[in-house]
């Protein structure tokens, strides 16, 4: 850039230097001028003055262009360096606009994440706020209004309810709150022309459940009560209710990968759970009804167990071992064998060993001659019969349980299986003719018509009961309507329906008989309102007939006064009423029994006398304060009960301060008995309504 222009000046000046010579040697012609007056002009330069005036004049241009250009050279390189600085600049400033803006994009970020905490500062204060609150209010209630109490690094927490209840029944049982089903009144009874009221606060009920963590699993107890018990009645057949009544008691260690072992007193594992499998009474899928007894067809018991049990998310299996007890109910008329299988409690050992009626009974034996005379006098004995307040059996095992429940997310489904056992002792030369006739002998014939008892020949007699079952509970809409259904069929399994039917029963030979059993129950429950709940039942408990009688199963009956004539060779030779010339002649009076005929004997037996069963007709008085009696009699064995039920329960209030409840349930129940002689059966029938009014712990 320099060179260039000191090029361009170089030439300029060279130019310069030209022009004057050329404009020296050719000047221009001289321009025509008007003459006035001539002056005196002054003398003109010189050419050397000339050319020196033009020298200084060109040197002093060139020295201002010397001047100009190092003015100007300066000026280059001072924009050169302005350019520079300005490049530099514009350099840093494109630099501190690129770190400006780089630090705006990050202030932006840092404002957006300060904005974002900001925001969850402000929902974990909230959170805070809100659990602070939460733990505050709960803290409160825990200390105004615990629901668990701590001793000891366990927590108890108390329940239960206080209940005031009535019934009415068309149909007198002479019961309280709960329902024997097994014993409504047939309609030949004194019973059956009376209603009963009762109101009872005996089904108030209290509980503890204790519960400790440890660190492989927990530790629970629970213990639950009420005063449903008879005191010196208490049984093992069903609710195995010693009093204060022993409703449920039990430990349980369960293992944080849910395997649990219980043992003690429990619903049985053939009850029905709402899920899983659990012993806890508020997981027991018992029906709604305010009878302590619940509806026929439910299965069921509480007694004795230890169980072991796995749950897992959408299934839970368990068996168990729990108490036995065989519900024995035999006719044994005629010449069965004497059996033992069970007894009377022993009060030494806990158990009931009074009697709760004695019946005695005088027959006539046989008959004798009054010695010297031709006269004759019946011979009495006496057998007393006792029913005893509990008969207890004698046990050769547990019953054995096995469940599976599962819960795939729609309903809850259940398959169980029962076993069970029984056995007894028989003694063939001990029946009823050998007791009451024993060793007596036929006028007519002259044979001992019984033998005298004998215990020779005992043997023992053992088989097997076992049973299956299963049930199903569905929300046909999601807490709105529920179905369910629950049946078990086998031998042996009258005591686990809910009348108790009998579970075996005697053989003419008198060795065990089994009787098939068949339980099951149809629920509805419907819930409008989170405060009401309506429910519906219709179940049956159903025990089969075993009849035994046949030519084996005989019985001799009473005896007739006979004479037989001094020296007779014929049974037709004695007769019942001698004539005077026969008394005359002599002979000796005696018994005698006529051919043996069969007799009832087993469960439901064809041949059981139901004369008075199905009247309503009182036709003798039987001598005592109690009133009349029909005549005959109505020994009809159970075949089935069946009951409809239903009702609601309403909640006035449900809250941190408990819950009140008031309900009504009615009743339709019916028994039938098997048909015996002549086809007769038997039947009852009661309606029955109930109230509750209740108040529950918190």
């Amino acid at each position: 850039m320099n060179y260039k222009l000191k090029t361009a000046v170089a030439a300029i000046v060279a130019a310069s230097l030209v022009s004057p010579f050329a404009y020296a040697g050719d000047p221009p012609a001289p321009a025509r001028k008007h003459v006035t007056a001539r002056k005196k002009q002054p003398p003109k330069p010189t050419v050397q003055e000339q050319i020196e005036s033009l020298r200084q004049e060109f040197q002093l241009q060139i020295d201002s262009l010397k001047t100009d250009l190092s003015a100007k050279d300066a000026q280059l390189k001072q924009a050169q360096q302005t350019a520079a600085d300005a490049q530099t600049a514009a350099a840093k400033a494109e630099a501190d606009a690129t770190s400006q803006q780089q630090a705006t994009t990050e202030n932006t970020a840092a404002v957006s994440t300060l904005q974002s905490t900001v925001t969850d500062m402000k929902a974990v204060n909230t959170t805070i706020v809100s659990s602070i609150s939460d733990e505050t209010s709960a803290l409160k209630k825990a200390i105004n209004n615990p629901s668990v109490l701590h001793y000891k690094g366990i927590g108890l927490t108390p329940g239960g309810y206080l209940a005031g209840e009535t019934i009415y029944r068309t149909k007198a049982t002479g019961g309280d709150t709960p329902t024997a089903f097994n014993a409504i009144p047939y309609e030949h009874a004194d019973a059956y022309s009376l209603g009963e009221f009762y109101g009872s606060g005996r089904h108030s009920r209290i509980s503890l459940m204790a519960e400790g963590k440890t660190d492989w699993g927990t530790l629970r107890g629970y213990y639950e009560a009420d005063w449903l018990g008879t005191g010196v009645s208490s049984n093992n057949n069903q609710s195995n209710s010693y009093v204060l009544r022993q409703r449920v008691i039990w430990g349980q260690a369960e293992t944080n990968n849910h395997w649990a072992f219980t043992g003690g007193q429990l619903w049985s594992l053939a009850t029905e759970d709402k899920k899983g499998i659990s012993n806890i009474s508020g997981d027991i899928m018992a029906p709604q009804t305010i009878d302590p007894n619940y509806v026929p067809g439910f299965v069921w018991t509480r007694q004795y167990g230890f169980r072991v049990t796995k749950t897992a998310k959408h299934a839970a299996f368990g068996i168990a071992v729990e108490n036995p007890q065989l519900l024995y109910t035999a006719t044994l008329a005629g010449n069965t064998p004497y059996a033992v299988l069970g007894s009377a409690g022993n009060n030494g050992g806990n158990y009931n060993a009074a009697i709760s009626a004695s019946a005695t009974t005088t027959y006539v034996q046989n008959y004798t001659q009054v010695p010297g005379s031709t006269t004759y006098l019946p011979v009495y004995n006496t057998l007393v019969a006792n029913t005893n307040i509990a008969n207890l059996s004698f046990n050769r095992a547990p019953d054995i349980l096995a469940k599976i429940a599962f819960d795939p997310g729609w309903g809850h489904y259940e398959i169980l299986g029962i076993g069970r056992f029984a056995h007894e002792t028989i003694y063939p030369g001990v029946s009823n003719d050998t007791v009451r006739y024993g060793g007596q002998k036929d006028i007519e014939t002259g044979a001992v018509v019984a033998p005298a008892s004998s215990t020779a020949g005992a043997f023992s007699d053992s088989i097997v009961l076992g049973g299956f079952g299963g049930s199903f509970r569905v929300p046909v809409i999601k807490d709105k309507l529920i179905v369910g259904a629950k049946a078990l069929y086998g031998t042996g399994m009258g005591r686990y329906g809910d009348s108790t039917l009998a579970d075996v029963t005697a053989k003419s030979g008198g060795g065990l008989a089994p009787i098939h059993n068949l339980s099951g129950l149809l629920t509805v429950e419907i819930n409008p309102t989170p405060r009401l709940a309506i429910y519906m039942n219709y179940g049956g408990d159903y025990a089969s007939r075993a009849d035994y009688a046949n030519p084996l199963a005989t019985t001799l009956g009473g005896p007739t006064a006979t004479f037989c004539p001094t020296g007779f060779t014929l049974a037709a030779q004695c007769v019942a009423k001698p004539t005077a010339a026969q008394l005359a002649a002599g002979g000796t009076w005696g018994g005698h029994w006529g051919a043996p005929t069969a007799a009832a004997v087993g469960y439901g037996s064809r041949l059981l006398g139901n004369s008075a069963c199905n009247t309503t007709t009182t036709p003798g008085f039987n001598g005592s304060s109690t009133g009349y009696y029909p005549g005959g009699s109505c020994g009809a064995q159970n075949r089935d009960v069946q009951e409809i039920t239903g009702g609601y329960w309403y909640d006035i209030y449900k809250g941190d301060r408990g819950r009140l409840r008031q309900s009504v349930q009615y009743g339709y129940a019916v028994r039938e008995g098997w048909s015996g002689a002549s086809g007769i059966g038997a039947k009852g029938i009661d309606n029955m309504i109930w109230t509750s009014f209740r108040y529950y712990l918190p």
